[in-house]
């Protein structure tokens, strides 16, 4: 699956073959917003406007708009792993969270 990403907001994307149409939603957020396009360019743009109107719509109802994602992440890990990597973290002079935050930055860049 594809993903775009505009001011902190991701989309997935899919291709609706029957209607020859890229089709994207926002992802991670409660409210439903999708957008669509026929080219790669359309797409952008109509995930953009997507994005632009879906903040501008909040804003004129007074309304917050749905964050992604808060920052906050609760994991549950084997207390071994808990161990190593809070180990690692004080090798690397960091706190736990500082490495967590760290390691998970550099995973999704891979």
């Amino acid at each position: 699956m594809n993903t775009l990403l505009y001011k902190a907001y991701s989309a997935r994307i899919e291709f609706d073959d029957e209607d020859r149409l890229f089709v994207g939603h926002l992802a991670g957020i409660r409210d439903i917003v999708g957008f669509h396009g026929s080219s790669v360019d359309e797409l952008e743009a109509a995930f953009h406007e997507a994005v632009d109107d879906y903040l501008a719509h909040c804003a004129k109802l007074g309304l917050p708009a749905n964050k992604p994602y808060s920052g906050r992440l609760l994991l549950r890990v084997p207390p071994e792993v808990h161990a190593k990597a809070s180990i690692a973290a004080k090798v690397a002079g960091l706190s736990l969270n500082q490495w967590a935050a760290k390691a998970l930055d550099q995973a999704t860049h891979a």
